[in-house]
């Protein structure tokens, strides 16, 4: 609605032919805007209900309609009036002007499948181009690992049966603790991998990361590694707590601690040194895993620059620049470190059950010698009456009792 348009009054005669006149001495644009601006409305029914003596300055037809009759009678009165005939004229000649026939254009329209690959391959560009894309595809790639490794906290209670049943067959002598622990994770490694395999797959072909097999199989790797991270911490805590609520508890925290160090919410250079930096982010599963992750995806690419006309952006500048991130080294050394904490895990594992196979009979024993020892303590447990009685005598051997008399009452 141009003002060259008010001025011709094209628009006051349509409102008007429509059966919704301008009132005299009234702006046309207020009454325009009033009669397809649903907020009016509310503010005319407030007001007639506080009052009902004001004078109606609008016809009789827009006070008794609501906004969206009216947009509906003016809908349809533009459809079949001149205006919309001489629209779609001046539309048709527009695209004969251009070389292009209206009519044929639209019956010519690609196929769907050719719609299809054709958005997708610009979608696809324009990713592999904007930076801003990148962030979204890293976190992408961050929740789908955050939220795996999460959701192992799941098979918490499966530990705790599982840590029941082996301090009893322990106790037996059925097989050692090493044996145990490598059982353990060969019998659930095959489903770990399913998993990290068919997520790191779908997300792949998905979000679209860098092509090629070497990429793919980096990041089922990496969703491998920390996922077996976690499970291995699990059972460390399993074997740890005295029961499942507090497990649970410690277990979310745990992962929680580790993805807030990640290098993702923030970055690693920007946590405080103390505790937060060191040690927590150099220990953290996912501060590496993450690392390697963005390696794999930026390393070796070109990104268009945020100013237009400057020189292309590699993919190793924005990691040092943006994410903060060392690539002087590679990242099969990141997915290294993640394999060198799961060794180091099981190794923490092994010796936590062997110290508590040879320290909990310790402790039960020096706390039943302090419950004995109480117990000893307490008057009704000695062996000789804190106080004389009469009725209680010590007692004798038969032969020393010859000539002693009945206790009198």
């Amino acid at each position: 609605m141009s003002k060259e348009d008010i001025k011709s009054n094209n628009i006051v005669i349509f409102f008007g032919k429509a059966g919704f006149p301008c009132p005299s001495r009234r702006n046309p644009s207020d009454h325009f805007l009033r009669c397809i601006n649903s907020d009016f409305d509310t503010v005319t029914t407030t007001m007639a209900s506080r009052s009902t003596h004001e004078p109606k300055t609008l016809a009789p037809s827009i006070m008794n309609l609501p906004t969206a009759a009216i947009k509906a009678i003016l809908i349809e009165k533009y459809r079949w009036s001149e205006y919309a005939i001489c629209a779609r004229a001046r539309i048709k000649e527009i695209s004969n002007f251009e070389g292009h026939d209206y009519e044929s254009k639209i019956k010519s329209q690609a196929k769907w499948w050719k719609q299809l690959s054709t958005l997708t391959h610009r979608s696809f560009v324009n990713m592999s181009r904007d930076i801003g894309s990148i962030f979204a595809r890293g976190a992408c790639g961050a929740f789908i690992s955050g939220f795996m490794t999460f959701m192992s906290i799941g098979g918490f209670p499966s530990f705790i049966e599982e840590m029941k049943v082996f301090y009893k067959e322990r106790l037996n002598g059925y097989y050692g603790i090493a044996v145990y622990i490598l059982s353990n994770f060969l019998s659930s490694f095959p489903f770990v991998a399913v998993m990290s395999f068919a997520t790191g797959t779908i997300t792949y072909y998905m979000v679209r990361f860098r092509p090629g097999f070497s990429h793919l199989l980096y990041i089922c790797l990496d969703l491998l590694g920390c996922i077996a991270v976690v499970e291995t911490s699990m059972m460390i805590i399993a074997a740890l707590v005295p029961n499942f609520l507090m497990g649970l508890i410690i277990g979310a925290g745990y992962i929680g601690l580790m993805m807030m160090t990640a290098g993702y919410f923030r970055q690693i250079y920007d946590l405080p040194k103390f505790f937060w930096r060191y040690p927590i982010s150099y220990i953290n599963y996912g501060a590496w895993g993450l690392q390697g992750a963005f390696k794999n995806d930026l390393i070796g690419m070109e990104f268009d620059p945020m100013i237009p006309g400057g020189p292309k952006l590699k993919g190793e500048i924005i990691l040092t620049t943006m994410l903060g991130m060392k690539v002087d080294y590679s990242k099969w050394w990141d997915l290294a470190m993640v394999i060198f904490i799961l060794m180091l895990l099981r190794v923490i594992f092994f010796f936590i059950l062997k110290f508590k196979e040879r320290a909990v009979p310790f402790l039960h024993s020096i706390y039943t010698k302090q419950t004995l020892e109480r117990i000893k303590k307490r008057p009704s447990f000695r062996k000789t009456p804190s106080f004389a009685s009469k009725r209680h005598q010590p007692l004798h051997p038969l032969s020393s009792q010859e000539g002693l008399n009945s206790p009198s009452y």
